[in-house]
């Protein structure tokens, strides 16, 4: 079991920016959705969203402002609509604390992820029309009890270079961040909502040789 908790480690440290919202229970633990504002270098920034218990946090009160770092996995479920199912990511969270003035630390790295996984779909490999390469991934990444998350990941440059050349099943780790972007959904033709996608960037991968 401690394999697969070692998979997959995420650390975010931000803002919070919602208050907190009831996602289901489980054997009388309830668990919380919150949103996270986490910088990025440049002056922009991601809005992550965590699943925390409510036995790790204060869930009942509102903590907008307060700056946190949480700890965990980032995770992935399917949510039937309609026709489809739709791929939900978050963040599930395993510890959380208020930051104080010595985890400078946690705001300088802000956002962190490792994963080690298995390529589970063909590499997309494109370029923008300013001619940046970019390379499309889907990393599952193995759970305990035979469970499995999926992880979209972009990769850039030589990476996406590198990654291109991946088959399916091939064994990979990857280093980088999660991020957040927008995107507008045709739901007809005169409706469309904006959505947000979550996806790993990517800034280091490496292939793991199978022995």
């Amino acid at each position: 079991m401690e394999k697969t908790l070692n998979n997959n480690q995420v650390i975010v440290a931000g803002e919070i920016a919602s208050d907190f919202t009831f996602s289901h229970e489980i054997f009388g633990e309830g668990f919380y959705m919150v949103d996270l504002v986490v910088a990025r270098l440049s002056d922009t920034y991601d809005v992550i969203p965590l699943m925390v218990s409510d036995r790790l946090f204060d869930v009942e009160n509102s903590h907008i402002g307060e700056k946190v770092v949480a700890r965990g996995q980032f995770r992935s479920y399917n949510k039937h609509e309609e026709t489809r199912n739709r791929l939900i990511l978050s963040v599930f969270v395993r510890e959380i604390s208020v930051l104080d003035d010595e985890e400078g630390e946690a705001e300088n790295k802000p956002n962190q992820i490792y994963l080690d996984g298995y390529i589970c779909k063909e590499p997309v490999y494109r370029m923008t029309p300013l001619g940046r390469e970019i390379a499309d991934v889907l990393l599952a990444v193995n759970r305990p009890y035979g469970k499995s998350d999926y992880i979209p990941c972009i990769c850039w440059g030589r990476n996406a270079r590198y990654a291109s050349n991946f088959d399916v099943g091939e064994h990979v780790r990857i280093f980088g961040r999660i991020q957040s972007r927008e995107y507008v959904k045709k739901l007809s033709e005169t409706q469309t909502e904006t959505r947000i996608a979550y996806e790993v960037s990517v800034s280091k991968l490496e292939c793991v040789e199978e022995f």
